[in-house]
């Protein structure tokens, strides 16, 4: 669900960074006054609380926030939220519009610090402050933490589980991993590893709009982003401004619903690469589509028998390959990455393949990680979603459901057992959100989205009391800022208000 990489951001491999730091041609001093708002006298120090910002880019200003751990304990412990915000560019501000990119475990701070540009227009940034926020348990927030050693996170994430898939041994072997990851974030995170559930996410958000000065929150999330603005609407439904959800989630989908939607939705955009890459000199596959899509299915099963080991030491297994897989089908401009990883891997060399796995996890050239996405996204997940504790039986009928229904990936996405063994069980129930007495909200959905796939932003759309429908009739993980309709209609309403009278189809 992350909203990961621009068709310009991966253009090569070895390119270094995904965007070009924002700039702005106004910058005065950053200053907030917040609302002052009423509220409980234990909130008031959260509510009430004045930023102090410092320049930390050129045109943009870093603060941190304050908020309760727990919210139903506002005396107790504390945690730091931290923020960056580009003033507008134009001669006066319409207030703030904050935004989330995704993931969950996404950084809102260096989405608006590396990467404005890419985050939002410039039409929004003349008339909109645009702040960027680390949501609880994320990057320069107090985070989530799981290992004091880079290598750790690599056995993890890169290790193959010793036996056959789907046999006792290798499903046990997957259970004591989880167990021991998750007891290794609780040592490494402490009580914060509870609390980072997206209602108390919601909750901060509301806090910091009074902050920022804002009567009404002005709210801009891409991808997962989507599910923490409609759990906003639904606790705060009076305060909502002007809010816009691209790449929605479906917040009545059960976790198992959610796999087979994407392991289906990630199938339909290889599909598309397939259709046009068949018949191209540098295309690695020929034949049909079909045939084409068996093929990478005998790979990955190719590679779960006799892995392809990279000079650094790591072996490719087809859970990995599947990670390298599916980042370049994000975007239809990375496509011509699927042609180098296919030739090569064909050939044998997992150079290609463990670059995008890496690109993926965050990790970086010298083994570190440059952000806690991966531990954020799994515990900001197990929290929201109640996967239960399946036995093997279990998990082996839900694994030939999946590949019934998705036959080339469904079978990587299976076996799903973190949650099960967090330390920590689910906190909310997956129903639909009407978000009663909400403000109008814009949900924009992409109709080939691997990630997100299209019909949860039909579902979002239609479940929330005030939700219109903006279709992008295209490829890729999200739209806005990609597509000059969507753009225009985004703007439009967080400019004018204008809410199109029906779907645009953009």
């Amino acid at each position: 669900m992350r909203r990961v990489v621009s068709s310009g951001a991966m253009a090569a491999v070895g390119a270094a960074a995904l965007m070009l730091s924002g700039c702005s041609l106004f910058a005065p001093p950053m200053v907030s006054t917040p609302t002052l708002e009423p509220v409980d006298k234990a909130l008031e120090r959260f509510y009430h609380q004045e930023l102090d910002w410092k320049k930390c880019a050129d045109g943009i200003f870093c603060a941190t926030a304050i908020a309760p751990m727990d919210w139903s304990d506002p005396d107790g412990e504390t945690i730091e939220l931290a923020l960056a915000s580009q003033p507008a560019t134009g001669s006066s501000s319409l207030g703030s519009v904050l935004v989330n990119p995704g993931g969950p475990g996404a950084s809102g701070r260096d989405f608006v610090l590396d990467s404005v540009d890419f985050a939002t227009t410039d039409r929004l940034q003349g008339s909109y402050d645009i702040v960027g926020f680390d949501p609880r348990g994320v990057g320069r927030s107090s985070a989530v933490s799981c290992h004091d050693d880079p290598r750790q996170l690599d056995a993890y994430l890169y290790d193959i589980a010793p036996g056959a898939p789907g046999s006792d041994a290798w499903i046990d072997e997957l259970r004591a991993s989880a167990a021991d990851f998750g007891e290794a974030c609780l040592e490494h995170t402490g009580p914060l590893l509870e609390f980072v559930d997206t209602e108390s996410a919601a909750r901060d958000l509301d806090m910091l709009r009074a902050v920022l000065g804002d009567e009404k929150l002005n709210y801009l999330g891409y991808s997962y982003g989507t599910f923490l603005g409609a759990t906003y609407a639904d606790l705060f439904p009076e305060n909502t401004g002007r809010l816009v959800f691209d790449g929605a989630l479906d917040p009545a989908t059960s976790s198992l619903d959610v796999t087979v939607t994407q392991a289906k939705g990630f199938e339909n955009a290889m599909r598309a690469y397939l259709a046009s890459c068949l018949g191209d000199r540098e295309c690695p596959f020929g034949g049909s589509v079909d045939s084409s899509m068996q093929q990478i299915r005998q790979l990955l099963d190719q590679l779960d028998a006799s892995p392809l080991r990279h000079s650094d030491g790591r072996m490719l297994g087809s859970s990995t390959m599947f990670t390298a897989i599916i980042l370049p089908l994000y975007n239809e401009g990375n496509w011509p990455l699927l042609n180098q990883l296919f030739t090569e891997v064909f050939s044998g060399n997992a150079d290609t393949a463990f670059f995008l796995a890496d690109y993926y996890n965050d990790r970086t050239e010298d083994g570190e990680y440059s952000t806690n996405q991966t531990e954020a996204f799994l515990a900001i997940n197990c929290l929201d979603y109640d996967d239960g504790d399946p036995d093997n039986d279990e998990l082996r009928a839900e694994a030939a459901f999946l590949k019934q229904e998705a036959p080339i990936f469904g079978p990587q996405m299976s076996y799903g057992v973190t949650c099960a063994s967090w330390p920590f069980g689910s906190v909310r129930e997956r129903v639909a959100i009407a978000a009663e007495g909400s403000s109008d909200i814009l949900v924009v959905g992409t109709t080939n989205d691997p990630a997100t796939p299209y019909v949860w932003a039909q579902n979002m759309a239609r479940q929330l009391q005030n939700g219109h429908l903006v279709t992008h009739n295209g490829e890729g993980h999200t739209a806005y800022g990609s597509n000059d309709c969507v753009n225009k209609v985004v703007d439009d309403y967080f400019i004018d208000g204008t809410v199109p009278a029906s779907d645009p189809q953009c």
